[in-house]
């Protein structure tokens, strides 16, 4: 065989991964286009954004290039219009945040997993919690939630829809997440909670709140959902993938080596490498937390299969927005550019 022959058939069995890969065949692992990103997440100090607190404090973002300035909003809502107002380059935020933008015609793609289940609970305070049999009963209540939109917000939201309730007929406040959340609680200025670690295992063990719905393990994903369900991720609009996609494959890196990290790290490692203020003044409480949602948190950010499918039938069950037949998952989500950085981790 010639090597012109040699060449042609090196070309062509190619090409297929070039199609099949429109953003990372451009993402050669060289220097990032765009060095200084900003970032936006809400609610930081949770464990649900661990792999980012993760990949700042370990310097892996900075190993790949990158100078990322994170601003921490109250909650996703807040993160997700910092980045279409265009203050932020990227979002560190629920995933369904591409389905529901989609909707309304303003796409975003996500490209790195950090959550594989939603890792939220819903908790209510002790006395008001033996008055509760069912979410029908929690009409006129008011619920504690990280900013109003979030998918603290949506998780409640879907709870009151299974007892026949109307968004209309539940409260939620914005109360952040981390210490605001144990004090709502503790001052009696909500009836209940829908958040996530550790915040909740706090109040748990100061025996202050009763949970009813809890999908901060697997076990409980599937229960709810069915299965896998796609948390935080790094989202973005379209521009950064297709511009800057060597930007795009650095912060994918840094969050699939976080991902990895935390799979074998002790409780000890992780709760020494968070602020301390993270630790909400329990640092054995937030071991335990940690320990206990450590398999929800992706082991390689990647999208499970099925895991978009149990979120849209989630948002469709609240939202009579949601059009399912509409929705175009290949552009709400792709796994290149963590495919290529667990190649490289």
């Amino acid at each position: 065989m010639t090597k012109l022959k040699m060449r042609r058939r090196m070309i062509l069995a190619a090409a297929p991964a070039l199609v099949a890969a429109p953003y990372v065949a451009r993402a050669q692992m060289g220097k990032p286009e765009k060095i200084k990103v900003v970032l936006a997440v809400g609610g930081k100090s949770g464990l649900y954004y661990l792999p980012l607190t993760i990949a700042e404090k370990k310097g892996f973002f900075k190993d790949a290039g990158l100078d990322v300035e994170i601003n921490d909003f109250q909650g996703g809502a807040k993160s997700l219009q910092a980045l279409m107002g265009g203050s932020a380059d990227v979002v560190a935020g629920a995933y369904e945040h591409t389905i529901r933008m989609q909707q309304r015609g303003q796409p975003i793609t996500g490209f790195a997993l950090m959550g594989r289940g939603m890792q939220i609970a819903i908790g209510l305070r002790n006395d008001v919690a033996v008055k509760v049999k069912g979410p029908a009963d929690i009409k006129g209540m008011k619920f504690g939630v990280s900013a109003p939109g979030s998918s603290t917000h949506m998780l409640l939201l879907n709870w009151a829809a299974k007892g026949g309730l109307k968004a209309t007929d539940v409260v939620a406040i914005g109360v952040g997440a981390g210490a605001t959340v144990v004090a709502a609680i503790e001052k009696g200025e909500i009836d209940g909670i829908s958040q996530t670690d550790p915040a909740l295992t706090i109040l748990q063990d100061k025996n202050l709140i009763k949970i009813a719905v809890d999908t901060r393990t697997m076990k409980g994903n599937q229960e709810v959902f069915g299965g896998a369900f796609p948390a935080a991720c790094l989202y973005a609009q379209p521009d950064l993938l297709k511009k800057t996609p060597n930007t795009a494959q650095a912060l994918a890196t840094a969050i699939v080596r976080a991902d990895e990290w935390l799979q074998t790290a002790s409780p000890a490692d992780v709760a020494s490498t968070v602020p301390e203020g993270y630790l909400l003044g329990d640092k054995p409480v937030y071991e335990k937390s940690f320990a206990g949602v450590r398999e929800t948190i992706s082991p390689d950010g990647l999208m499970p299969a099925g895991a978009m499918e149990n979120c849209l039938k989630f948002l469709a069950e609240t939202d009579p927005a949601i059009k399912p037949d509409t929705v175009k998952f290949d552009a709400t989500w792709t796994n290149e550019f963590a495919q290529r950085a667990k190649k490289h981790s």
